[in-house]
């Protein structure tokens, strides 16, 4: 049988969360459930911290008249409170921006956002599309008509060249 050591059960306890919230985070398409998965992975990062800071049998680092034989360094605990007021902070963002996600699609499901941004994709092309395609209507209609309006200039530059030459004859024989 498996003798489990307080050691040895923290980096377990530590394993098992940190799986489990990747596992969420990956699996799960609800945008809450994957901040609760967030959720879980920095607690595991947490734990993981303030277990590499334990010291079995330190003192906390404060003079006293008593020489301690190990003393346990408080930088990591200290560094898990700041950690755990940023994730706290990230967490809110995180609630905030599921929020507005939930207000402009109308769900917290990736795979309808991604249903609904194809969507909007989709249409958004088509009309661009109906609008080149109109424009090149109108400028094939714009072609047709300055196509005409070229052979009638064409034809009144032609008239005023024979008269001009018409007039120079006429005045050369004079």
């Amino acid at each position: 049988m498996i003798s489990w050591s307080p050691g040895i059960f923290n980096y377990l306890i530590v394993v098992f969360l940190m799986m489990s919230g990747f596992y969420v985070v990956i699996a799960q398409g609800n945008l809450i459930k994957k901040l609760v998965g967030l959720g879980l992975f920095q607690t595991s990062v947490f734990i993981l911290y303030i277990s590499i800071g334990y010291i079995a049998g330190g003192q906390a680092p404060i003079i006293t008249d008593e020489v301690a034989d190990y003393y346990s360094s408080p930088l990591p605990h200290v560094l898990i409170l700041t950690a755990i007021v940023v994730g706290v902070a990230t967490t809110s963002v995180g609630l905030a921006l599921v929020v507005r996600i939930h207000e402009a699609y109308g769900s917290v499901e990736e795979d309808e956002i991604h249903a609904r941004d194809w969507a909007d994709d989709n249409a958004l092309m088509e009309a661009e599309l109906e609008v080149i395609a109109a424009d090149n209507r109108a400028a094939e209609s714009g072609n047709e008509s300055k196509g005409n309006d070229n052979k009638g200039k064409d034809n009144r530059q032609a008239d005023n060249h024979s008269e001009n030459e018409t007039t120079s004859k006429e005045e050369g024989m004079q």
